[in-house]
């Protein structure tokens, strides 16, 4: 847990606690329902390890639009 007067689990990002907490679901069950979220991605992570000598790949990303002139906020 965090310190600081408010106590929050480590193991559960805000948004998802503050849903949780909504409907009225148990404490207890917080971390567990934050984990099994996020079991396929971790699942993909082992099988890119395995697969590619203990390295996770990241899609590599190529910008194809037209380049843009920066405009400040104040200019639009």
């Amino acid at each position: 847990e965090k310190h600081g007067p408010k106590k929050v689990c480590a193991n559960v990002d805000l948004f998802s606690g503050l849903i949780y907490r909504m409907l009225g679901i148990s404490e207890d069950l917080f971390t567990p329902l934050f984990a099994i979220a996020r079991v396929p991605g971790w699942c993909a992570h082992r099988v890119e390890e395995v697969e590619f000598a203990n390295r996770i790949i990241r899609p590599a990303y190529k910008y194809v639009g037209q380049p843009q002139e920066y405009l400040p906020l104040e200019e639009r």
